[in-house]
């Protein structure tokens, strides 16, 4: 998984749209987001985006995070850097930064 994770960073780093994004691991997920100002004060917090979970031969499965707090699946699976182009091309919007 520390190896994704690495190849994971330097495409997101790579990429204009998805430069300044984090990702921690949580299980056999690599979690993918944004700091942003939250609540009231505008502290930064961690904002969740998509999701990429690990499947047999290399492979992930890419969710997205819903307004309700839940992951809901895509239909989008494929090695690291497909997954990630998949994001680039289809959900720019989800990973655009607030401002």
């Amino acid at each position: 998984m520390r190896t994704a994770e690495a190849e994971l960073r330097r495409l997101l780093e790579a990429n204009e749209l998805t430069l300044g994004m984090y990702v921690r691991v949580h299980g056999d997920h690599l979690i993918v987001g944004r700091k942003e100002p939250m609540g009231a004060n505008g502290a930064l917090e961690d904002d969740d985006r998509v999701r990429f979970t690990q499947l047999p031969r290399g492979r992930y499965g890419l969710s997205v995070k819903r307004h309700t707090g839940r992951w809901e699946k895509t239909p989008f699976t494929g090695s690291i850097r497909e997954t990630v182009d998949a994001v680039c091309a289809f959900m720019q919007h989800l990973v655009a930064p607030y401002r």
